[in-house]
């Protein structure tokens, strides 16, 4: 298939670029390889991808409508996956109009791209940080997320309710997932392994927010790649058992679906730490600091629904995880 990939350049792109590279589709990727964070990282990340020869890199920010529909135009995708963002929790509270920007406006794009050239399927990429203030564990795509705690997840459900809107007006598929803390090599420098691993290395402290005291469902890159294109071929579908009356949140009469993506496993934030400082043969300084604001206590996916529709069932154990994002680490170097 031709599949226009966006985020082509970022963390989960890249490997979700790599997994349909190599089982022979044609990729067209879009990235605005904006400096949110080190663009060389960007650049590394794209390097692994130009070798193939079925795949083609456009520099393009979603957030230009004129610019998305002449991509569209040119390139007739078959199915569409849209990983371009502005992520971050913290960020989207200091800079909250980039996020309607990208995550919104960007987002709308797409939309109407997809639309309008007879895309078959459009999966897109999602949070759990939509399950914002919900504390019932674990969280479930038929729970309501009506309560986000950050203009971030605000902007990620906005995008599942923008998706719903299509797959209503004009029978567009869409398949939203709710990625769960993802790590792994080509990670984001912005994210706790890499600010926590380079931390450690260069003897400076880390800071370990509300003490400690969370949860995170820690999902490795390939788990959640993989899953990722297993959801792309599986397009979303009306489901015909649909009850107004006592509505499911995880589906819909329109040909609409959300899933979870996680390890269905979560980790204390210093149990992480400790198996970090094994793989590091070396101990953090630990910097203790209060909840900061727009962060959850826990995290924690119920991965049922996509076990059951795709035969979704992560691999990498924490411990296997992290040696090889430390070893990753260790390797690259493009500073």
């Amino acid at each position: 298939m031709k599949i226009l990939l966006t985020g082509a350049a970022g963390f989960i792109g890249m490997h979700v670029a790599k997994l349909l590279l190599d089982r022979g589709d044609e990729v067209v990727g879009l990235d605005n390889l904006t400096d949110y964070y080190d663009p060389r990282l960007k650049d590394a990340r794209l390097e692994q991808l130009k070798p193939y020869k079925n795949f083609r890199f456009i520099h393009c920010d979603i957030a230009n409508n004129t610019t998305v529909d002449a991509v569209f135009t040119e390139v007739k995708p078959i199915r569409v996956i849209n990983l371009a963002a502005q992520p971050g929790v913290r960020y989207s509270i200091k800079n909250p109009h980039i996020y309607i920007q990208t995550n919104l406006v960007g987002f709308c794009n797409i939309l109407e791209g997809c639309r309008h050239h007879n895309v078959e399927h459009l999966v897109y990429a999602s949070s759990s940080s939509v399950y914002g203030a919900n504390s019932k564990m674990p969280f479930s795509v038929h729970h309501n997320v009506d309560h986000p705690v950050s203009l971030y997840a605000a902007s990620k459900k906005a995008n599942e309710l923008l998706a719903h809107s299509y797959s209503h007006l004009y029978g567009l598929p869409t398949t939203g997932l709710r990625y769960f803390t993802v790590y792994g090599p080509w990670g984001r420098p912005d994210m706790s392994p890499w600010l926590f691993t380079s931390a450690i290395l260069e003897g400076r402290p880390i800071d370990v927010f509300n003490y400690g005291k969370m949860m995170r469902d820690f999902t490795y890159v390939d788990d959640v790649a993989e899953g990722t294109v297993k959801v792309l071929d599986k397009v979303a579908q009306s489901n015909n058992n649909f009850n107004n009356l006592y509505p499911d949140a995880a589906t819909s009469s329109a040909p609409y679906k959300v899933y979870n993506i996680g390890n269905n496993s979560p980790v204390e934030l210093l149990r992480f730490i400790d198996l970090l400082e094994k793989e590091l043969g070396k101990f953090a300084v630990k910097n203790f600091l209060p909840m900061q604001s727009g962060d959850v206590l826990a995290t924690y996916a119920d991965i049922e629904e996509l076990k059951l529709d795709i035969g979704y069932e992560p691999k990498i154990s924490l411990e296997n995880g992290m040696e090889r994002w430390v070893k990753w680490y260790r390797e690259f170097k493009f500073y």
